[in-house]
This record gives structure tokens, C-alpha cells and sequence, in this order.
């Protein structure tokens, strides 16, 4: 696949001005039967698939099944589907083989003895492996969700040629609660209990009161990303290394 070329830093410029379905639209027009998008049909993950299904409910939507998600995000996956009239959801798996084996070596808990190689097995890879055929994906990462995260640009390109879209860079998870209303959206249902950041069962607990959103994530660990927003390096590397412009919005 022939590499596609933009103008990264100009559109990164105008974008930080435009509305989250403005780059979306764009980006499908863009990357036409090129690009996809991942959701863990996570809380606020209706953000996203509902601007996404406006404009091309086709656009392929990437789930990383790992075997460990909690019943209610399937649930939830399945009810938005239908609600949104999704065609396209694919189901990402780790190599059946590697997986047995990893599993084997750590008693059956790798999320316990080994978080890092069981998200690498389960995520990582199914999605490196898919990606290939795609020179853009879209997803629904935030400035404000943590401190790696705060300086992702909206556009941003990768070594190999393949650039990711986060066209809710911008959203706060205020932002986010008013749209899902707005529009009449489902929560996940285990929102309502403190689960803030969903993934795999193991990983995951409620957020304690004054924590950040994904502080129930891999709780009492260093670990705060399962790989699939850093396994590939930026290109040119300094992007990664400039802030994103000051938000002046309090000031207008």
C-alpha cells in the first residue's frame, strides 16, 4: 500500500478548532476505505461510534476480544451496535497457540504475574497484525484522561506509514456525559458503580473519590496503558516531544 501523505502540522493547527464530527467526517473522506477505528465499548465509547455511524455506520470498528472483558461490556457492545446500526465490528483475537502457552506458563493468571505480556498477547498484537491493512485509524483517547496522554495530537503519524485520529482530543468527560444525554445514548452499566475506565475484568476496579478516570486500571501498578496507544513510534519523534496548544477556552 502506497504511503499516503498530508499536511501534518497545518491540519493539526486547524483542527484544534474544530468540532469532533468536522475531523471525523474528514478523516473518513480522507482515508476512504482505508481506516478504521478501535472501541472498547467502554464508558463514553458512545461518543465516538455515534459520531463515527453519522457519517459511515460501514466504517470497520476494531474490538479487541481478549476472553477476559466483563459480561456488561458485550452486553453494551451488542446494545450499541443495534442502536447505532454498526456494520462492520470485527473482533481482534490473540493467537490462539501463543495465548495457551503464555497462559500455561503463568498458572492461568498472566494478568496477575504478567500484565504487560498478557495485554502485548491480547492486544498488541491482534491489533499490529490488523492494521496493516489500514493507513489510518481513529480513536477515542482524551488530553485530560492522563498525564501520557495530554500531549497526543489530534493527528498524529506513525513509523510505517499509518496515522491515528483522535478526534475527541479536546472532549473532557464533561463533554462526553452531555452528549451521551444529548443524544439519548446508553452508559456502560457498570458506569454507575465507580467503573469510570473499563477493560479486562482482572485490570479493573471502581475509582476511588478525587482519583483520575483510569486510576482503576491495573490499580496498585505502574502500569497505566495496555500498549496499544505506545507500541508504535511517532514519526517524526518530535511531535511527541512538543505540547499541544494551551487551552485559552477559560479565557473567552
Amino acid at each position: 500500500m502506497l504511503a499516503h501523505k498530508i499536511e501534518l502540522k497545518k491540519l493539526n493547527a486547524e483542527f484544534e478548532s474544530k468540532k469532533p464530527q468536522e475531523i471525523i467526517a474528514w478523516a473518513l473522506g480522507e482515508f476512504s476505505g482505508h481506516i478504521a477505528m478501535t472501541s472498547s465499548f467502554g464508558p463514553e465509547s458512545g461518543v465516538l461510534l455515534h459520531m463515527m455511524s453519522q457519517v459511515e455506520p460501514r466504517t470497520p470498528v476494531l474490538f479487541l476480544e481478549t476472553g477476559y472483558h466483563f459480561p456488561e461490556t458485550l452486553a453494551y457492545r451488542d446494545q450499541l451496535v443495534k442502536l447505532f446500526g454498526l456494520k462492520n465490528v470485527i473482533d481482534l483475537r490473540a493467537d490462539a497457540a501463543r495465548k495457551a502457552k503464555v497462559v500455561n506458563d503463568y498458572a492461568g493468571v498472566p494478568y496477575e504475574k504478567n500484565p504487560d505480556l498478557c495485554c502485548q498477547i491480547n492486544k498488541v498484537e491482534p491489533l499490529d497484525e490488523v492494521l496493516k491493512n489500514y493507513e489510518a485509524w481513529m480513536s477515542g483517547i482524551r488530553r485530560n484522561q492522563t498525564d501520557f496522554r495530554k500531549a497526543v495530537r489530534i493527528i498524529e503519524e506513525y513509523e510505517g506509514g499509518i496515522y491515528k485520529i483522535s478526534p475527541l482530543a479536546n472532549f473532557t468527560s464533561r463533554d462526553a456525559w452531555w452528549y451521551l444525554k444529548e443524544h439519548q445514548i446508553p452508559q456502560h452499566p457498570l458506569y454507575e458503580k465507580g467503573y469510570l475506565s473499563i477493560g479486562c475484568w482482572p485490570c479493573t476496579k471502581p475509582v476511588q473519590t478525587g482519583d483520575d478516570e483510569r486510576s482503576g486500571r491495573w490499580a496498585g501498578m505502574s502500569k497505566k496503558e495496555c500498549g496499544i496507544h505506545t507500541f508504535k513510534e511517532l514519526k517524526p519523534k518530535e511531535e511527541k516531544e512538543k505540547e499541544p496548544p494551551k487551552d485559552i477556552s477559560a479565557n473567552i
